[in-house]
């Protein structure tokens, strides 16, 4: 994976974070989710590299060969705000004051947050998979409820872990074929490390606490992302079944939107690399 690709572990304060950084050109962040590492986008990078973007693939604080900080009652150590810092000083420490910026899944929040609170940072932004965390909540229905239960469960206090831990890989699954076989063996050992299924764990105890008060507060305040707006989302997966149109409920977060569906399963970095690097580089070169 990542042919030609430089790591790093960049030391930004109360985390380290890894980092997989190459090509030349624009600099170009990418941000992954749930359980996932750096190692989804192993199929999407070299495609950017080779449209002119410097490609930088960090694992979020908590996942993967990043480190984060003890659980705190309050769960800010794995805060969105927290995951954002982290990203602009992995920027800066490797050159980069202003770049491109994409997020799926748990890493949408985090670009979402960087976005929003640095914007002099952040060039143009794609979020992809998500809507806001208050608009998720602010529309629970049995059905949502339902089919992400993930979210109330991995909020429970210490039972998650000792379900989790119980067997990692029943808990995960996944499709080695799917994935590829480094990504997945990459994804394998992390949920097999007890820490990383803590910091993930905090992922979403943040989102539902910190994290939604975060957003409560832009949307007091009137806050909106002011740099260009791009959304996708996988039509195999149940965001718009479950909440319509993802554009018109970004429309109320952000000055300049657009976006449209790519016929992928959720995991699309992994399935469709090709639509989705499209996708991509006409919104980034346009």
């Amino acid at each position: 994976m990542f042919d030609g690709f430089q790591t790093s572990d960049i030391d930004v304060g109360d985390a380290r974070i890894h980092v997989r950084h190459g090509g030349e050109g624009q600099p170009l962040v990418l941000l992954h989710g749930h359980p996932r590492t750096g190692a989804t986008w192993h199929r999407v990078a070299p495609l950017l590299v080779r449209q002119g973007f410097t490609v930088v693939v960090p694992d979020l604080r908590g996942y993967g060969r990043s480190t984060a900080p003890d659980p705190r009652p309050d769960h800010a150590q794995a805060s969105k705000r927290a995951m954002a810092g982290d990203i602009l000083s992995v920027m800066r420490t490797l050159g980069h004051d202003r770049f491109d910026l994409v997020g799926h899944d748990r890493g949408s929040y985090a670009a979402f947050r960087l976005a929003m609170d640095h914007p002099e940072a952040v060039h143009r932004v794609a979020l992809l998979d998500c809507i806001p965390i208050v608009e998720h909540l602010d529309r629970i229905t049995p059905e949502f409820a339902t089919a992400w239960y993930h979210w109330f469960f991995f909020a429970q206090p210490h039972i998650p872990e000792r379900v989790i831990g119980a067997d990692p890989d029943a808990w995960y699954g996944g499709d080695l074929e799917a994935m590829g076989a480094e990504n997945f063996a990459e994804r394998r050992a992390a949920v097999h490390r007890p820490e990383v299924v803590v910091g993930m764990l905090e992922d979403y105890r943040a989102g539902l606490t910190v994290d939604r008060a975060d957003e409560e507060a832009d949307r007091a305040a009137r806050r909106r992302l002011t740099m260009p707006l791009l959304v996708l989302w996988s039509l195999r997966d149940d965001l718009e079944q479950l909440f319509g149109d993802p554009v018109a409920i970004w429309r109320g977060w952000a000055e300049d939107v657009r976006g449209r569906g790519i016929d992928s399963s959720h995991h699309v970095a992994e399935d469709a690399p090709g639509p989705l690097a499209e996708a991509l580089t006409s919104f980034f070169h346009p």
